[in-house]
């Protein structure tokens, strides 16, 4: 049984690219519980990575979610193209589009999860009016736009007072946190109240044999 109903989404942006098929197949045999599917545009964030038709090809090396990020601006373009590429949940940022209350409509409206992400500097305070609208918040605790960042633990207080915005607002709703997750600051996230941890250098960058290990790390902190 999965400890606290704690999930390990991890990003395939650290894993080989050469072999992406087969890393994916790999974290999925160690225990993943989800796919985190990072997608940069070169506008939103000043990197470039995949679109939906990688997407779609990777759909047949498993049926764990797809855990969709989008760093563009806009996003709502995007919005189809990975549903039917096979994307579970879209996550979108608040800073990419006006209108954010359409823009999570959209995404529920193609039968999929709605998350609604943060940038460090973003307070969570502008969450709350379309919190309800959600089946997830991500928070970043690395500026989006490239792995291997150091995990900024300011951000840690931002997760509490989501944690709490949850419990005032009668929402149960899944906290996610990316960037800079490893064995010690998993730890601080899921205290702070996240539940779903997004990892990559963390678990790519070690041989596959130990990928289980990882994610067992990751979750029970052990």
């Amino acid at each position: 049984m999965k400890k606290n109903n704690i999930l390990i989404s991890p990003s395939i942006l650290a894993a080989d690219f050469a072999k992406l098929g087969q890393e994916i197949v790999a974290v999925d045999k160690a225990g993943a519980d989800w796919m985190h599917i990072d997608i940069m545009d070169g506008h939103f964030v000043p990197n470039l990575t995949i679109g939906p038709e990688v997407v779609s090809s990777l759909r047949q090396y498993t049926k764990k979610l797809f855990d969709v990020h989008l760093m563009t601006m806009p996003a709502n373009n995007w919005l189809e193209p990975f549903a039917k590429a096979g994307a579970d949940i879209i996550t979108i940022h608040l800073e990419a589009e006006s209108n954010i209350k359409e823009s999570l409509k959209i995404i529920k409206g193609l039968g999929l999860k709605a998350g609604l992400s943060i940038k460090p500097s973003t307070s969570e305070n502008t969450l709350e009016k379309y919190i309800e609208y959600c089946d997830l918040i991500l928070v970043m605790t690395v500026n989006p736009g490239f792995g291997g960042q150091k995990f900024m633990t300011t951000q840690l207080e931002k997760i509490r007072n989501i944690k709490n915005m949850q419990k005032r607002l009668g929402i149960n709703i899944d906290i996610e946190v990316d960037g800079g997750v490893n064995k010690e600051t998993s730890k601080l996230c899921l205290e702070a109240g996240a539940n779903v941890l997004v990892a990559g250098n963390a678990i790519f960058s070690e041989d596959a044999k130990n990928y289980s290990n990882l994610i067992n790390s990751l979750r029970n902190n052990n």
